[in-house]
């Protein structure tokens, strides 16, 4: 007889670990889904025609078990995609993207920071453009200030000490603090450094100049220049993915939400329009945040557990979606585009007279992402807005919004509003676990929930880890690993993520 499983969440983490489960034809397995999305926050959301990918998924990894179950599901690009203009290498055996829609493409990762209405490289690097647009005194003062720096080295105990010991105080203070307050709500010196540990790896001023001086043939992962990303958008990716584990006989429940574990996490009862359901399970594997995989335990859970989890921190999401003739800044790269418009996939907007954090431009992530823009006359934009769900700005309407956004973008001279086509606002909560307030005893929570042998916890939500797309991935793989071979030790899940042969070394911007 087949075990069961329960797979709470269709996201990347939970829909890897349900197709490898259901490919071995020994089990029986369910993915509950509180929304009616695939993709978790790697979902793309449509509107009417255009493609928005909520925070930017780019897919890249050092893992060759990942990348292959990437590609195992979409074949890849084998010519030049509409947009593009100079000639690049693609993969001999793939596809035409104009004429077939499961293409995993090959883009170009551009950057860029916005600071006093000036471009600076990103990652930051020392050069010309960089001198230039800080002015040489100040460079100089930078300088300096990363010398006392690496001589008078501060105790890593919180984000702030880590970014100075990289880069020094001042360009900590330019390029760093305000963008984390934007980004988080709070100062660097409030959030632990074991954030910078896990996301700002293998990066600062002396690596850098390592890069400059010695090139390695070897990329950090920061510094690559490409990465792969499907047709229309990753959402794309992860539908496939869910209709093959149907196809092989799983189920998916869509708008139902997990009210009730028991004790023994035999028993999950879900909700779907106010019918309560009872599932039994042999196996729990959870990317729902820990917080509400506490409060549906149907038992009592230790005082000082549930206080943890009742305050461990999350961060919540915005974009405004803009539809515009065209943009106020130049193409002045060396990237050639059509209608020559900015070649970033992001743009880090350090300005503290304005709220917003990031601007995502849709057409350099793909072009197939805007309907009916053929003739790249239409820019698809995304600002995104770090917020929490109990703020105010949280809570303003849609029109208001994208009020705000557009006089922010006009503000900085980025767009002008006569030019704008369409808008829309897409609100994620928790988007975001941080780094702060109980996050400090989440050991203590971790050593609870594991000594439940039948349940395993995956993906960004499900651990409390600001994980990558391909860190979720591997957890559920190898969730679905341990479950298959009866293992109840689940270090070999929380360990993604945090050894120097695996990690994602990039900068803390990108999300």
């Amino acid at each position: 007889m087949k075990k069961k499983v329960i797979v709470i969440g269709a996201g990347p983490s939970g829909i890897a670990c349900a197709l490898e489960l259901i490919k071995t034809k020994k089990f029986d397995v369910t993915i509950v889904e509180k929304s009616k999305y695939i993709g978790g926050i790697s979902k793309t959301i449509d509107y009417k025609g255009n493609k928005i990918d909520i925070g930017g998924h780019r897919f890249f990894t050092k893992n060759k078990k990942v990348m292959d179950f990437w590609t195992s599901y979409m074949k890849m690009q084998g010519s030049a995609a509409k947009d593009e203009i100079d000639k690049r290498n693609y993969d001999k055996n793939g596809v035409n993207p104009d004429k077939e829609d499961d293409v995993f493409l090959k883009r170009r990762r551009i950057s860029r920071i916005y600071y006093n209405n000036r471009f600076f490289d990103y990652p930051i690097k020392i050069n010309i453009n960089t001198i230039k647009n800080l002015g040489f005194i100040n460079t100089f003062l930078c300088g300096l200030s990363y010398t006392k720096a690496s001589i008078f080295k501060k105790r890593e105990t919180n984000l702030e000490n880590f970014y100075i010991n990289r880069f020094g105080k001042r360009l900590y203070e330019t390029f760093f603090k305000d963008y984390t307050i934007k980004v988080w709500g709070r100062s660097p010196k409030e959030i632990d450094a074991s954030w910078g540990r896990q996301r700002v790896k293998g990066i600062s001023i002396k690596t850098i100049i390592k890069n400059i001086l010695m090139p390695s043939k070897v990329n950090e992962t920061s510094l690559i220049e490409e990465f792969y990303y499907p047709k229309y958008g990753p959402g794309q990716m992860y539908t496939i993915m869910t209709n093959k584990f149907i196809e092989l006989g799983g189920k998916l429940l869509l708008n139902s939400e997990v009210i009730k574990i028991n004790k023994n996490m035999n028993i999950v009862t879900i909700k779907e329009k106010d019918i309560l359901t009872n599932l039994s399970a042999d196996y729990i594997v959870s990317s729902m945040p820990i917080v509400d995989l506490i409060n549906s335990f149907d038992f009592n859970v230790p005082r000082n557990i549930k206080e943890i989890s009742d305050n461990l921190p999350y961060r919540d999401f915005i974009t405004v979606g803009i539809l515009t003739k065209k943009l106020k800044i130049k193409n002045n790269t060396n990237y050639k585009t059509k209608k020559n418009i900015v070649p970033d996939c992001w743009i880090y907007i350090q300005d503290k007279n304005v709220k917003l954090g990031r601007l995502q431009i849709f057409n350099n992530w793909s072009p197939y992402m805007i309907k009916n823009n053929k003739n790249n006359d239409k820019i698809w934009l995304g600002l995104e807005y770090f917020s929490n769900i109990d703020d105010e700005f949280y809570k303003l309407s849609k029109n208001k919004l994208i009020d705000i956004g557009i006089d922010e973008l006009e503000k900085i001279n980025i767009l002008n509003r006569k030019d704008v086509i369409d808008a829309c606002v897409i609100k994620q909560e928790k988007a975001y676990p941080a780094y702060f307030d109980s996050y400090k005893d989440f050991d203590k929570l971790r050593k609870y929930l594991d000594k439940f042998d039948n349940l395993f916890l995956i993906g960004r939500n499900g651990q409390h880890r600001y994980n990558n797309m391909d860190h979720s991935i591997l957890t559920g793989l190898n969730a679905s690993y341990n479950i298959i071979n009866n293992i109840k030790d689940k270090d070999n899940i929380w360990n993604v993520n945090i050894g120097d042969d695996y990690h994602e070394e990039i900068n803390e911007k990108d999300k």
